[in-house]
């Protein structure tokens, strides 16, 4: 995607081409840099509104070659560096594990081994210990991204990848920067998660978003606006906000503390940060 996007240069249409086309390959919500938000838009899924919702009774809508369509999905299909949920459909037909998701314009398409009567409906059930996790990690990394941004300038993320075993890494665009004193911020982020900061979601305007300094984080991605026109925002409140479609925990303390396992040189500018939750080593 990094090829393609260098050639597109700023030409919607053609942004619009690729985004779709890599949006249905990788099965992901993604947004290329250079696009205009205007010409695409980010689905709001219910698991960013019930992120603690590990069951939703719902409806078939249709299915075809291994995949169904929901009515209403609690599943998070996986995007900005978070990994997909995992799960199961339980029908009167049987279970079916979900094993993938697709997004597109009619909705959250499931994978599955199996098939399933298009009248029935099935009850989704979401990995709550996956799920838990995933909201933990993203939590903890907004905390590790805020005190990176605010201790060295506003230092941008350029890729971040959480993983099921309790850790994740974080590149920061971090030229000449002594990584000494990126270790050094450890502490100040555990008394960050410790803190119990509040965390909350609203939506801006796209043009507002953009105005404000910090809230579009990423170096590499600009997130696209919702089916209205607004961004989500994560707020951790007292200590950042910034755009994000994931799902996160309630408060920073319900977080275990963390630790810097690691920081790597990758290349002149990037610093890449491998972070653990507290029994992950």
């Amino acid at each position: 995607m990094a090829e393609a996007t260098a050639e597109l240069g700023h030409d919607p249409e053609k942004c619009e081409a690729v985004f779709r086309k890599d949006h249905a390959q990788t099965r992901k919500s993604l947004a290329l840099p250079g696009c205009k938000p205007e010409e695409q838009e980010m689905p709001r899924y219910f698991c960013q509104d019930n992120p603690a919702v590990y069951e939703l009774e719902t409806t078939v809508l249709d299915a075809d070659a291994g995949r169904i369509l929901l009515e209403q999905s609690p599943f998070y299909p996986g995007g900005g560096g978070q990994l997909a949920d995992r799960g199961r459909l339980v029908s009167s037909r049987g279970v079916l594990e979900v094993t993938d998701f697709e997004v597109t314009d009619r909705g959250i398409w499931h994978y599955v081994q199996g098939t399933v009567d298009l009248s029935a409906n099935v009850l989704a059930q979401v990995d709550r210990s996956f799920r838990d996790l995933m909201c933990e990690l993203h939590t903890v990394s907004h905390v590790v991204n805020a005190l990176v941004f605010q201790g060295f300038e506003g230092a941008l993320v350029t890729g971040v990848q959480m993983s099921g075993d309790g850790t994740f890494r974080m590149d920061f665009d971090l030229p000449g920067i002594d990584n000494d004193r990126l270790q050094q911020l450890e502490a100040p982020m555990n008394e960050a998660i410790k803190a119990g900061y509040p965390v909350r979601q609203l939506y801006l305007p796209f043009q507002q978003a953009s105005a404000e300094p910090g809230l579009l984080r990423s170096k590499a991605l600009t997130p696209p606006a919702q089916a209205d026109g607004t961004v989500r925002i994560i707020e951790i409140t007292g200590l950042d906000r910034q755009a994000c479609g994931g799902t996160h925990l309630a408060s920073t303390d319900q977080a275990r503390a963390i630790r810097i396992l690691k920081i790597e040189n990758k290349g002149r500018h990037n610093r890449r940060l491998k972070v653990g939750l507290q029994g992950s080593e």
